[in-house]
């Protein structure tokens, strides 16, 4: 059996706010690889329940924030559909993430 690993480095200021989330794939580019922002959601077949881990960094701004979401639904909308087949829901999902961005848009 083959494993792979993901691992994460998050570097905290001396509040535990994160400075810098850097992440290295076993099967993926070498080195490690710096990103501003996180979603992590897993889920628990046997309680039956979601977790998640949600982590930005303090430079994060609000407009890369929305743009961020946005890419977020619309990967959400694409993984729903190949998990269930349910083109209905997927585009409702796309509906919701072009709505979102575009109340967004204008702030930024």
């Amino acid at each position: 059996m083959k494993t792979s690993e993901i691992n994460l480095t998050i570097e905290l200021d001396d509040k535990n706010v994160p400075e810098k989330i850097l992440w290295i794939a076993t099967d993926g580019e070498t080195g490690k690889h710096e990103s501003s922002a996180m979603l992590l959601a897993m889920w628990d077949h046997k309680l039956k329940s979601g977790m998640s881990i949600d982590l930005w960094t303090k430079d994060m701004t609000i407009p890369e924030m929305n743009i961020f979401f946005y890419q977020t639904f619309l990967t959400l909308s694409d993984t729903f559909f190949r998990a269930t087949q349910n083109k209905e829901l997927s585009e409702g999902m796309k509906k919701f993430a072009n709505d979102f961005f575009d109340k967004v848009k204008d702030g930024q």
